[in-house]
């Protein structure tokens, strides 16, 4: 007998079937859906950060061209140069830090000095005392030795050439020769003198120089090891004492060679003879006016002389003699060189001008009754 009830029941089993079907087939396209949808958000996500960093290092590129440009541009292009055989002096007095009010002025002021040497290719700097109230600092013109600073007048020699030798060291080796010294108190943030030696890290000149320190450690057999400023020692060719500073020239071919770079040990002055790459300052210290010339480190002395004085010929109506080796310009303080010869015993006469091949006025009709050495050195 067939009820009516079995019947639905049947019936409702039947139409259940197809039902599940589409509902488990719906659920199988969202869930595609879905990847889909998820897989196209990656790939577009995946697009986006590769776009972004394509144009990232398109940017970094034309960076770094930019700073190769502008490297090549200022120093570089030195070495495509013929080597510079002359050199350049400029002798002042340090009584130009006595005049200053502050030792933070003094030290700026010397800053000004250094930076103005460094833009006109000075070889070699001479301190001078112009007051006849001290002598060289260790009777030979160096700077080496403990400094008791300023304070008195006269010391102003030893600060100027200690902050002249602290701008003119490349700024990887000031720790190594520097010690903390109260003449050194403002140094710190005075501009950088930003010289073609003052290489950064990871930073090569296409000549190859730098300039480091002998590492107190045993030498190889081939010989010491300098640090240059770099991640990697430079195994130079020499034995030399600790704590020496050199310059040195790392050999093209060095990627190979384990832990540490091939070098050799040059003089200071090859990089401005051979290549004519201006390689910074050398300091001398000098008791007196006449120490200045007596005590020159060139064999044979300055072969051109030219003294700065507002007495002097006017400076559009000299012809600077060409063929010199070693040019020395010397510039007067506050009250000129002629308080410097009147305080030297060595000299005689009232008159600079006869110790000099020119005697020269670099600022005809001038304005101002002095004109301060920091804009003197400028006008040279």
């Amino acid at each position: 007998m067939n009820y009516v009830g079995d019947s639905s029941d049947e019936d409702t089993a039947g139409r259940s079937e197809p039902t599940t079907s589409t509902s488990t087939s719906t659920q199988g396209e969202i869930i595609k859906r879905k990847k889909e949808a998820k897989k196209r958000k990656h790939d577009k996500l995946i697009k986006k950060l590769e776009k972004k960093r394509k144009l990232e290092e398109q940017q970094q590129g034309q960076q770094q061209q930019e700073v190769e440009k502008k490297r090549k541009t200022v120093f570089d292009t030195a070495g495509a140069k013929q080597g510079r055989k002359y050199t350049v002096s400029v002798a002042l007095p340090g009584s130009i830090l006595d005049n200053a009010q502050s030792p933070e002025l003094r030290t700026y002021l010397a800053g000004q000095v250094a930076r103005a040497i460094a833009v006109f290719n000075v070889d070699e700097i001479v301190v001078f005392d112009d007051e006849g109230t001290t002598a060289d600092a260790t009777g030979d013109g160096s700077t080496e030795g403990e400094f008791t600073g300023i304070g008195k007048r006269g010391k102003g020699c030893l600060q100027l050439a200690r902050i002249l030798q602290y701008l003119e060291c490349p700024q990887y080796l000031r720790r190594d020769f520097f010690p903390i010294h109260k003449d050194l108190k403002y140094a710190g943030v005075l501009n950088p003198t930003d010289m073609p030696h003052h290489l950064r890290v990871g930073e090569r000149s296409s000549t190859g120089y730098r300039e480091g320190v002998v590492l107190d450690r045993p030498p190889s057999k081939r010989g010491s090891f300098v640090n240059v400023g770099l991640k990697r020692e430079v195994n130079i060719d020499k034995k030399l004492a600790p704590a020496l500073r050199v310059t040195v020239r790392i050999d093209d071919e060095n990627e190979d060679f384990g832990k540490s770079l091939l070098g050799r040990v040059v003089a200071p002055s090859v990089p401005r003879t051979e290549s004519g790459l201006y390689w910074g300052y050398s300091v001398r210290l000098a008791g007196d006016l006449s120490s200045v010339f007596s005590k020159c480190p060139f064999p044979g002395g300055y072969d051109h002389t030219v003294g700065t004085s507002e007495r002097g010929s006017s400076v559009d109506e000299c012809v600077l003699t060409s063929g010199f080796k070693h040019l020395l310009v010397v510039l007067g303080g506050v009250k000129g060189l002629e308080a410097a010869l009147e305080a030297d015993n060595k000299l005689e006469g009232s008159d600079p001008e006869p110790l000099f091949d020119l005697y020269l006025n670099t600022c005809p009709d001038q304005g101002s009754r002095t004109i301060r050495l920091k804009y003197n050195d400028l006008l040279q």
